[in-house]
């Protein structure tokens, strides 16, 4: 990921045994002068470097992918 990474949280990710969740704030990402995201990374293998899946969200849209998670939870 990029040089400036600032862990949030890291949660385990129930449907691996060695699964995790990383919230973080990646300062950058896509290079200088690019604005800030909170990023997402699941890992099926907590050992592996990089996430299996990830997804940066600009904070913009932060409260609107609460809700949708909210709605989602809902759902299941």
């Amino acid at each position: 990921m990029a040089d400036k990474f600032n862990e949030i949280a890291t949660l385990p990710l129930s449907s691996a045994e060695k699964g995790k969740i990383e919230v973080a704030v990646i300062e950058e990402p896509y290079g200088a002068g690019s604005e800030p995201v909170a990023s997402i990374g699941i890992f099926l293998d907590g050992s592996n470097e990089e996430p299996d899946w990830k997804v940066h969200i600009p904070k913009e849209n932060i409260d609107g992918v609460i809700e949708a998670l909210k709605k989602a939870k809902e759902a299941l």
